[in-house]
């Protein structure tokens, strides 16, 4: 485990290097950071100002979920994609030899191989929107609503990287899934609003199939104190069975690699 940390901390390292080599890139790509996050507020801000309850969340609750929805799209864009897209240009130039040779999982090693420090801002936005909404709601969580939203927050983070890891392995089967990873981004940015606002076969796929409610709405719902234990303990044993599932899958698509040198 430690062997591991000290490798995350080495691939972060780099990737920080890597992005202040140019630094008024550097600084552009901070202010589009910023842009962009106060620009996920105006669908919420536009809806709640024509009315003030939607789907049964006022707009302080759904600022909550809001808050989340910028914490994961840091996790996401800044972590997550820029990592696993590399992938698929390995596969295409048969160049991921390179990585499966080296004495450390493969898994690991194409999931840490690039961060952009810059998507931090996303998370501190997000914990901005938390702060707000709860001083609007004149109270704070309680140690135990925070305790478990910090738990779920663990699962969304796992079912997020999971789901990203299916998109890749499917680039070992069908090479070209930009469009798809495209696709997975934009039904990404639904997770915004709570999975009440959605109805019929939506919510079903939005719950289970893309389980967006699991990487927002559930932690938003356990910081405001109103999260069921059934509920709780679905999302728990969800995340186990998609890393499980993506962890297979990964596995299986590593055995269809075939090389450059092949």
């Amino acid at each position: 485990m430690l062997r591991y940390l000290r490798l995350l901390g080495v691939q972060v390292r780099a990737s920080a290097a890597t992005a202040m080599q140019y630094r008024t890139e550097f600084l552009a790509e901070g202010a589009l950071a910023l842009f962009w996050s106060g620009w996920s507020l105006v669908p919420v801000l536009v809806l709640f100002g024509h009315r003030p309850v939607v789907a049964g969340w006022t707009f302080d609750e759904a600022l909550v979920v809001m808050g989340w929805f910028l914490l994961m799209k840091g996790i996401l864009e800044g972590a997550v994609n820029p990592s696993l897209a590399s992938v698929v240009e390995h596969i295409r130039k048969g160049t991921l030899d390179f990585v499966l040779l080296k004495p450390a999982d493969a898994q690991f090693l194409v999931s840490t191989a690039k961060f952009q420090p810059w998507r931090v801002l996303d998370v501190f936005a997000g914990l901005a929107v938390f702060a707000v909404a709860f001083h609007r709601m004149g109270r704070w969580p309680a140690p135990g609503h925070a305790a478990a939203a910090l738990l779920l927050l663990l699962c969304a983070a796992s079912t997020l990287y999971s789901l990203w890891i299916l998109v890749i392995s499917a680039a070992f089967h069908v090479v070209k899934v930009d469009n798809l990873s495209f696709l997975f981004s934009s039904i990404f940015d639904a997770a915004r609003w709570p999975v009440g606002v959605f109805r019929g076969a939506w919510r079903v796929i939005f719950t289970f199939v893309v389980p967006l409610a699991l990487m927002t709405t559930f932690p938003a719902l356990a910081l405001l104190g109103r999260l069921d234990l059934r509920t709780a303990l679905g999302s728990l044993l969800g995340a186990a069975l998609f890393a499980a599932f993506a962890r297979l899958v990964w596995k299986a698509s590593i055995g269809r690699y075939t090389s450059a040198s092949s």
